[in-house]
């Protein structure tokens, strides 16, 4: 993503700070699919990452006026709201499995939600962004690539990171750091 149009997401961030609903509409229709697709590699559920993107975007909403074009792009930003939204989602399932295990019921399952009707040149952007993203995580060395899929994907915390690899907590937060800065400057690079 280039220049213009993080130029173009922080004028939609401002409009939404003025309560402007046609801006929410555009932004979602610009980042949707990226920020789905994110949450639903973590959750594996697309009933359950319909209901964390809906979150998400209330979120947004509701909290536009504390973005900080400093911590990065809004589109870095919205991730970021997902990502902890959806490890959210994955600690209640935790809580919910565990409950279901102590009390002997079962876990209902879920049934996938029906396809969407997505037009050819989204389905080729969405693969595109996917395999930029892959390239860059890539590119990365085994030790910050391991760490940063496990916190993305899998959920994990630093904390949990720490013990589940045998590293120091401090190790693992510059490792997944200097991966993402990694990342993000060959992102904004073959924009």
């Amino acid at each position: 993503m280039g220049q213009p149009d993080i130029d173009q997401d922080l004028e939609l961030l401002l409009r939404i700070t003025r309560r402007d609903d046609a801006a929410l509409a555009r932004l979602y229709d610009r980042h949707s699919r990226l920020v789905y697709s994110v949450i639903l590699r973590m959750l594996r559920s697309p009933s359950d990452a319909e209901e964390v993107l809906q979150e998400t975007f209330v979120r947004v909403w509701s909290r536009a006026e504390t973005y900080d074009a400093r911590l990065g792009s809004p589109s870095a930003w919205m991730l970021r709201i997902a990502r902890n939204r959806a490890v959210d989602q994955l600690r209640a399932r935790r809580v919910r499995a565990n409950f279901a295990v102590d009390t002997g019921q079962g876990v209902e399952e879920r049934s996938p939600e029906p396809s969407t009707n997505e037009t050819p040149e989204v389905v080729l952007q969405e693969h595109s962004t996917a395999a930029a993203v892959y390239a860059a995580l890539s590119a990365l060395p085994d030790s910050q690539r391991t760490l940063i899929e496990a916190a993305f994907y899998d959920g994990c915390t630093h904390h949990e990171l720490s013990v589940r690899f045998g590293l120091p907590l401090g190790t693992v937060k510059t490792r997944i750091r200097t991966g993402l800065i990694t990342m993000r400057g060959r992102l904004e690079h073959s924009a």
